[in-house]
């Protein structure tokens, strides 16, 4: 069975969960992840795209986007399925030209937490796994083509989430992640990216640390 099927297997295993559920959660975030993706970096660093001064640093920003719906299926527990979308995008001008390259990853996990709640706040932590679908533009210097990557692997997440009573049913939402992601070495039609310097293919495996705040509505 294929992370897809995996995947398929445990939305369906949420949604025909007992709806004796005592409480759902619906919640949008938008956050800022720092992101490590260390052949990434060193393949702009070592092919001279980014010229001696701006090197990049170990860590960069990346934007996060996601949506989660969540079941508490006891007074401490809850699953969640989350889709996150994350991207990042880096450029930077030479005397051979414009550098560009960016690359969206999209981000579906089953997330299992321990709940603690009161009047007026509820805190989670927790974490998952899920699989990751990842889609990388490069434009060279002096070259007006985009060409595209893509590849698709698997990642985790350790969380920490905390909601505060806003009005009604509403409640704002504050997320603190660690998320590891294997994404492995994109391919396209010509191949894979490559670093020529070090003579190994480029992966976008990533180390990130996010914080994301948000709505949750509880119904």
């Amino acid at each position: 069975m294929n992370l897809k099927n995996i995947l398929f297997a445990l939305i369906v295993l949420l949604c025909q969960i007992s709806i004796s559920a005592q409480q759902n959660q619906l919640r949008v975030s938008m956050g800022i992840d720092f992101i490590n993706t260390p052949s990434l970096i060193d393949y702009i660093n070592q092919s001279n795209f980014a010229s001696d001064g701006s090197q990049l640093p170990t860590f960069n920003t990346a934007v996060n986007f996601s949506g989660e719906y969540g079941k508490l299926l006891n007074e401490n527990f809850q699953l969640s399925i989350e889709l996150a979308y994350l991207l990042y995008s880096y450029n930077a001008s030479n005397i051979n030209g414009r550098y560009d390259i960016s690359y969206d990853l999209i981000m579906p996990s089953l997330l299992a937490f321990y709940v603690v709640s009161g009047k007026g706040y509820d805190f989670k932590f927790g974490g998952g796994a899920g699989i990751r679908f990842l889609s990388v533009d490069e434009t060279l210097p002096a070259s007006a083509r985009s060409d595209n990557y893509t590849s698709t692997g698997f990642g985790a997440i350790i969380r920490a989430e905390g909601n505060t009573l806003l009005g009604g049913n509403v409640y704002a939402n504050v997320i603190t992640d660690i998320r590891y992601d294997i994404n492995g070495e994109p391919k396209g039609n010509l191949g894979n990216l490559r670093n020529n310097v070090l003579n190994e293919n480029v992966n976008f495996n990533s180390l990130s640390v996010g914080i994301k705040l948000g709505v949750s509505y509880f119904f």
